[in-house]
């Protein structure tokens, strides 16, 4: 039974690691990036459910975090969209640093 919850909550933190390399290498395109954090929050709510879960304390927090989650994920995509409309396309090379 020990082993199970090891192996549980192994689980979320290697999802988290695999998210914060897969944000760091993908620096091509606006939308593998967001894509990214979006994974992170995801293992970070299972995280956090797991932690809570184990201590045996309420879930309000979680609920907290997951509304700031969904915030995060509407805004990336009204970026993204804006961002597209704007240049064109979601790839960094094509922005200019000095353009206003």
């Amino acid at each position: 039974m020990v082993i199970l919850n090891a192996v549980v909550v192994i689980v979320p933190i290697f999802m988290l690691l695999c998210g914060v390399g897969s944000f760091v290498g993908s620096r091509k395109h606006l939308l593998s990036t967001l894509l990214s954090l979006e994974y992170i929050m995801l293992s970070v709510f299972w995280l956090m459910i797991l932690m809570i879960g184990f201590m045996g304390s309420d879930s309000h927090f979680v609920l907290f975090f997951l509304t700031l989650a969904a915030c995060e994920g509407a805004l990336g995509l009204a970026l993204l969209v804006s961002v597209v409309r704007t240049h064109g396309n979601d790839n960094f090379s094509s922005f200019m640093v000095l353009q206003c």
